[in-house]
């Protein structure tokens, strides 16, 4: 009988738990996965709460461009924006009649033979009948915008005529003059009568409702460029030694410094250190809610302070009545409830702002303002849906308003293209926003014409036939300003000259800074002969002596001991190149 032996098979244990230890590892992974991308979402929620908080919008909102032009697009309360509006209009009607010269129209237009300095010479000013005539047409777009009567027509009629008048004059530009027309155009763009208009009491436009968030953003913006790149360009080193404002601290408004500092040290540490400090960084204090009160203190107190130092027409108060545009969109109401005024007007509640067609809303949040009716005439069939969804029109305000924010900023700076407005500073001045940085001292200008066929010299009045005495520090204007000496020498007939073969010569001395008296401009060349581009740099201009910058607080110390010898005394430091003295 044979035995049957069972067979034995030895089992590795290790082999039945590998599966097992596998599929362990794999589920931990995942959970670990699974926790990671949740401490990742709640991370990115975190970041997105915070941002939302801080600036009033989401990382998520420029993840891509889509989100980015609906976040533009997104409705806002149209109450700041129209009260900023209302403010700028009263005071672009005191500008048309002060500064632009509706009142003195006779004086500025009324002499043909005067000297102009056109951005274009194409540009010519009109007889005066319709120089006042576009003057009234400008101030009605004014009262326009002041009330929001036919908004968008009372922009152009105030825009077109500003800007024709502004480019008929080089030496009559300023930053704010070109200011005002950025505003301007910047509000022709917006729906800034959706709220305490004409155009909405009459039924013209959907009254009290949303606008979108790009109106604010791109005023906000406007007025960031102008305090940063203000606080920018006072990196000169001019401004940083405290060269450029000499002797301001004698005004009356800083009589509160000097009882705690020296004349000199309110010069220096309040006028010269304080103000570039402030241009640099107000605009992001304004931004903060936190900071925004202490900012607008310090904001207002500098540009009432400015408007009694400086002769700056409306500037302070334009500045002043933009400040609100960094506050939230809805204070007028929280104001006019504060005063009660809502017993008296018709304020609008927040919960009845009607829909904008403009405006990109979330479906969900559409769909819930539908369905509680919170929304005053979104229903009616006579009107326009709110839109959910982008279309053209979205993408390409969105291409423009970052096509205007690069201009804007590349515009300050531009100066190595436009090398011809150049002189011993960067470019025409009124656009680069380097306000009060440079102080320009002239004190001697000879306008000589010589007859060339009797080598007969004749002297002008620098004053002759011009307004101002801008034009005597810059290329483009000299050359303009000979060549309307000739034009008004030769219409006149002058019995001095014998024929129209002249030549014209202009020597401008001045000082830029408190640096030594110089020439400008070489006065051995005849300006009728030149030739002058915006693009090709000025090889007629004189360099500025700054080699001899270290001198200005010995003239300064020496200007002092002079001054105190007696009433009369006064001194001059003079400095010239060889071979230029006649």
């Amino acid at each position: 009988m044979s035995s049957r032996r069972k067979k034995t098979q030895k089992i590795d244990m290790s082999d039945i738990s590998k599966p097992i230890h596998n599929n362990k590892q794999q589920f931990s992974q995942e959970s670990a996965s699974r926790a990671y991308t949740s401490h990742l979402r709640e991370n990115k929620g975190r970041y997105n709460d915070t941002f939302l908080k801080i600036f009033g919008f989401t990382l998520e909102d420029f993840s891509s461009w889509n989100k980015f032009v609906s976040l533009l697009f997104k409705p806002k309360d149209p109450a700041s924006l129209g009260v900023v509006r209302a403010l700028f209009g009263v005071l672009m009607v005191l500008d048309v009649v002060e500064e632009r010269g509706l009142a003195n129209a006779d004086i500025k237009w009324g002499d043909p033979n005067e000297c102009r300095f056109p951005l274009f010479d194409v540009l010519k000013p009109l007889p005066l009948d319709w120089m006042c005539i576009i003057h009234l047409i400008m101030w009605a777009g004014a009262f326009g915008i002041m009330l929001g009567l036919f908004f968008k027509w009372s922009c152009v009629a105030f825009i077109a005529p500003y800007w024709y008048i502004v480019l008929l004059d080089k030496s009559s530009w300023n930053n704010h003059s070109y200011l005002y027309g950025l505003i301007s155009i910047l509000l022709l763009g917006t729906d800034a009568n959706r709220f305490w208009s004409i155009d909405g009491l009459f039924g013209r436009i959907r009254s009290n409702s949303h606008v979108p968030l790009w109106n604010y953003m791109v005023l906000r913006f406007q007025f960031f460029v102008l305090y940063f790149f203000a606080g920018l360009k006072k990196m000169d080193r001019d401004w940083i030694e405290g060269h450029s404002l000499s002797n301001l601290s004698s005004h009356w408004v800083f009589e509160p410094f000097k009882l705690l500092l020296s004349p000199e040290q309110v010069d220096y540490w309040i006028i010269h250190q304080f103000g570039f400090l402030l241009d640099l960084t107000i605009s992001f204090w304004l931004f903060f809610d936190k900071t925004r009160p202490y900012a607008l203190i310090f904001c207002t107190s500098f540009h009432l302070m400015n408007s009694r130092i400086f002769s700056i027409g409306m500037f302070p108060y334009v500045c002043l009545v933009m400040q609100p545009i960094f506050c939230h969109v809805d204070w007028p109401r929280h104001f006019m409830a504060l005063f009660h005024f809502k017993r008296q007007v018709k304020t609008f509640p927040v919960d009845a702002i009607q829909e904008n067609e403009l405006c990109i809303y979330p479906e969900r949040d559409h769909l819930k303002s539908i369905d509680s009716k919170k929304v005053v005439g979104s229903s009616s069939p006579t009107r326009k849906r709110p839109g959910t969804n982008l279309n053209w029109r979205h993408h390409l305000t969105a291409i423009l308003l970052l096509c205007y924010g690069s201009m804007q900023c590349f515009l300050p700076y531009s100066h190595f293209i436009t090398k011809g407005y150049n002189n011993w500073t960067k470019g025409l001045y009124g656009y680069s926003w380097d306000m009060m940085v440079h102080s320009w001292d002239t004190i001697l200008v000879v306008v000589k014409v010589v007859d060339k066929d009797t080598g007969k010299e004749h002297f002008i009045d620098p004053d002759a036939w011009v307004q101002t005495n801008r034009w005597s520090k810059h290329a483009d204007m000299i050359v303009q300003y000979a060549h309307c000496i000739k034009h008004n020498l030769l219409s006149q007939g002058d019995h001095q000259l014998t024929s129209d073969n002249i030549s014209i010569f202009i020597d401008v001395w001045c000082s830029l800074n408190g640096r030594f008296q110089q020439r400008m401009f070489d006065p051995k060349l005849d300006l009728l002969q030149v030739s002058w581009s915006p693009f090709i740099e000025v090889t007629w201009l004189m360099p500025l002596l700054t080699e001899f910058s270290l001198w200005r607080w010995k003239i300064k110390h020496l200007e002092e001991d002079i001054f105190s010898w007696s009433n009369y005394t006064d001194s001059l430091f003079v400095a010239d190149f060889p071979g230029k003295s006649n």
